[in-house]
């Protein structure tokens, strides 16, 4: 359904009416007489930091909504705090005209105190003329975000209704961006604007933002630019993070860091987020190597050859975007250079990315063609294999990028590269009947079976205008695909699934357990506030699975006979489920190529499990005191200082390759 303006305004009707515009500067200014950045009403506010001068981090009390952003139940009231606010006070302002006492402590009309709270548990309050019933919960996010405009049009329209109105929509704001520990960072926000095809239209916004400054949020590169992205569709609320996050971890190009966040604007919670990498080229963007005026010499030519980012995306239009119509109509968006028709080399760009697009179609639609002469075969590997472990619905379809540059031998080639947009994949989506049997596939949302090879497959044939399908079904790809998927896919997700208990490919990829102690709260606030959990018809039965498991070292695929059920109405089921489905699918996948699988030399791996641990250090030392034996190859990836033995000095340093200290 599309959440119309009207909509929206409906259950934020208190918080636009009320009240004039505050200043937006606080100086000396008391503690116990806050001054907000936006319209205030009858309500209460809790503040993100308590004591300090911001103006922007803070949130209204609110009711439950529904979908249409009407309220249920107008005397429960909740305030959805984020993970800065201590678990036991925080600063409450009063802007009802009388005084109101909260758990005992009286706040006078127009200051704030320092209120007791205990997390999940309701409390009376009188206020207004009418006693509510107020429940504090508490956030787990790694930030919150606060973007405030009471005035985004002009003609007095709050930001998020203002946006919500046409995705065309843009506005300026002020704001914070406070993280779990309580710093603030009040940025302003140069422009907010919607986002996304399909989700847009979905009662819950994406959106993305453009600060006036380089900010980082939890932890991240500064930059100006990110994507909020709502995941309104996945109950989990996770899946992008959990593939974004495992593609950097392989070494995909450009994969998109990310936050859990919760969001708020004007004093309204909007729910659990998670604030995204936005994907742009340029110096401090996350494609750095390329920018958009590569395409141009010194003197404003357009180059015979340049770099180039763009999207295959069925989803392209007419009028709104720039892109090509390539071979088997297929629509490719160029996303840098960006260009309006009037632009210096716009048509030219067009027919350079259509020549160079076409040429590596055609190449990937023969299965036995070298295809390095076109793309970069160890990254479109990896993207292939991250859609297929997702059974991502839209593979190949949109959102599938592809960065057009030089090799490290000075040779331009396509890199499969950002991934993006899995929220139908991982278990999610049910797809299409009629489509599926068209492409033959009777299991889409099991985690057995093939996917990206039968995506899009034209009937009774092996053809297929998919780009991605085209990927998996290369000779050269699927050679190098199974190595990539043993020795940095499996390791990867062994760690996700809590067997393996080290893992140095990449610090910002968790356990299955660490991203949802992350997320948990933030999401029981996400849907307290009255965001379905289950959506749409689209999104597949998650009650029950036989998970799945493969042990690497002996080889053997187990399913459990007994069947795991979730309640499709619990977070923490569908988490599990969704992190369950990914593990059994990649033990399925690690059954189906182990018997092709050739371990590569890993210097350091001893014990031959496809990574370097504190195990393989333990070995070589039992070795050297003769209480072990070792293979003649077993020797060789022992010796890492390449002295012809295996000493103590061997064995100290597999151990710092261990901790990455190597």
């Amino acid at each position: 359904m599309k959440t119309t303006k009207k909509a929206i305004s409906i259950v934020l009707a208190g918080l636009i009416t009320a009240g004039s515009m505050s200043a937006l500067s606080v100086s000396a200014v008391e503690e116990t007489s806050p001054t907000l950045s936006f319209k205030t009403q009858n309500a209460l506010y809790a503040h993100a930091v308590s004591g300090s001068a911001d103006s922007d981090a803070w949130v209204a009390w609110q009711c439950e909504h529904n979908e249409y952003m009407n309220e249920i139940n107008a005397n429960q009231k909740y305030f959805f705090l984020p993970s800065s606010v201590s678990s036991t006070s925080v600063e409450i302002y009063n802007a009802y005209s009388n005084n109101v006492t909260v758990n005992n402590v009286t706040i006078p009309s127009g200051e704030s105190r320092e209120v007791s709270y205990t997390i999940d548990k309701s409390t009376s309050v009188s206020a207004g003329g009418k006693t509510y019933s107020l429940t504090f919960l508490k956030s787990s996010a790694e930030s919150a975000i606060y973007v405030n405009n009471s005035n985004a049009d002009g003609n007095g329209s709050e930001l998020i209704s203002y946006l919500s109105e046409d995705k065309s929509n843009s506005a300026s704001a002020t704001g914070a961006i406070v993280d779990r520990n309580g710093k603030i960072d009040n940025t302003s926000i140069k422009k907010i604007k919607g986002r996304g095809n399909s989700t847009w239209v979905k009662a819950k916004k994406p959106f993305n933002i453009t600060y006036s400054d380089k900010v980082s949020i939890g932890g991240m590169a500064k930059s100006k630019k990110f994507s909020l992205l709502a995941n309104y569709q996945d109950d989990s609320l996770t899946r992008n993070r959990f593939l974004y996050d495992l593609a950097d971890a392989v070494g995909t190009p450009y994969a998109s860091d990310s936050r859990y966040v919760d969001f708020y604007s004007d004093g309204y919670y909007w729910g659990s987020y998670q604030m995204t990498e936005k994907i742009e080229v340029g110096k401090n963007a996350l494609i750095n190597d390329i920018d958009d005026t590569a395409y141009l010499d010194a003197d404003g030519n357009v180059n015979k050859d340049f770099p180039f980012l763009c999207e295959v995306d069925s989803n392209a239009v007419d009028g709104e975007d720039y892109y090509v119509k390539c071979n088997d109509g297929i629509k490719v968006t160029i996303k840098a250079p960006e260009l309006s028709e009037g632009d210096k080399g716009y048509d030219e760009v067009k027919n350079y990315v259509r020549e160079k697009y076409n040429a590596f179609h055609n190449a990937a639609k023969n299965t036995a063609s070298d295809l390095s002469q076109y793309a970069d075969v160890d990254s479109c590997a990896k993207l292939w294999l991250i859609n297929e472990l997702g059974k991502n619905w839209d593979s190949g379809v949109s959102s599938v990028y592809f960065v057009y540059k030089q090799d490290s031998d000075g040779n331009y080639k396509f890199f499969g590269s950002p991934v993006w947009d899995y929220d139908n994949s991982l278990g999610n989506a049910t797809g299409s009947a009629w489509d599926l049997k068209n492409f033959g596939v009777k299991d889409y949302t099991q985690y057995s079976g093939w996917w990206c090879r039968f995506k899009d497959r034209q009937k009774r044939t092996q053809s297929s205008t998919n780009i991605i399908n085209n990927i998996s079904r290369n000779t050269q790809v699927n050679k190098a695909a199974v190595n990539i998927w043993f020795e940095k896919f499996v390791p990867a997700i062994n760690y996700f699934a809590g067997k393996t208990q080290n893992y140095s490919g990449s610090n910002e990829f968790y356990s299955k357990a660490q991203y949802y102690d992350l997320l948990k709260d933030s999401a029981e606030m996400n849907y307290k506030s009255g965001w379905y959990i289950k959506t749409s018809s689209w999104i597949s039965d998650h009650t029950s699975m036989n998970k799945a498991d493969f042990d690497i070292k002996t080889g053997t695929y187990t399913v459990s006979n007994t069947k795991t059920s979730y309640n499709q109405n619990s977070f923490t089921d569908m988490y599990n489920y969704a992190a369950d489905w990914m593990t059994s699918r990649a033990a399925w996948i690690s059954n189906e190529w182990f018997s092709e699988y050739t371990p590569s030399e890993i210097k350091g791996d001893v014990d031959g499990d496809g990574t370097v641990t504190v195990m393989d250090a333990t070995l070589v030392q039992k070795y050297i005191v003769n209480a072990a034996t070792l293979t003649a190859d077993q020797i060789v990836l022992a010796d890492i200082n390449g002295d012809g033995m295996v000493t103590v000095l061997d064995a100290t340093c597999i151990q710092k390759l261990a901790i990455g200290a190597l």
